[in-house]
């Protein structure tokens, strides 16, 4: 199979640092997700954890159906701060992210996508790659819809010349 090289250069456009580095996060992301599915039978959604961590400091109902299982879930979570600190300290940038974002931007955002990830049932994770992973219709409509409202924002933003 001959590949066209101006396809390959337009691809190339898209994946500035290559396209490896993306593969490889991708693999040990669905492996990680994997593995959790496999031990416990539970799709591995960041939402889902982050409410199983707040069990410890509220009496909330909403927060207290995870109390069973919020162990192992906040050590999956500080697994996921811990292999992303180790990674940008032995092979990436050491900590240089920074951002021109303004902190109120960051913090309406945050809170969008909190509200979001409650009214869709979850979040990019458990949606994108756990739901989608297993068919689900309601993971595949959610991820539709959040991509094509995304790239509708980046295109509308991008239009509008606004910059952090």
């Amino acid at each position: 199979m001959v590949l066209d090289p101006v396809l390959l250069q337009v691809f190339a456009e898209y994946f500035p640092n290559g396209i490896s580095r993306y593969a490889i996060g991708g693999l040990f992301v669905g492996l990680g997700a994997s593995i959790i599915y496999l031990g416990t039978g539970i799709s591995a959604g960041a939402s889902t954890f982050l409410e199983s961590t707040l069990s410890y400091v509220s009496g909330r109902l909403r927060f207290q159906q995870y109390v069973s299982s919020r162990d192992w879930r906040l050590v999956f979570t500080a697994s996921i701060i811990a292999g992303a600190a180790i990674y940008s300290a032995t092979l990436g940038d050491a900590f240089q992210y920074s951002t021109d974002v303004q902190v109120w931007r960051l913090f309406v955002g945050g809170i969008l996508v909190g509200v979001g990830t409650r009214v869709g049932k979850g979040c990019t994770s458990g949606h994108g790659i756990c739901g989608v992973g297993s068919a689900s219709r309601t993971s595949l409509v959610g991820v539709a819809t959040f991509l094509l409202v995304a790239i509708g924002t980046a295109q509308l933003v991008a239009a509008l010349g606004v910059s952090p």
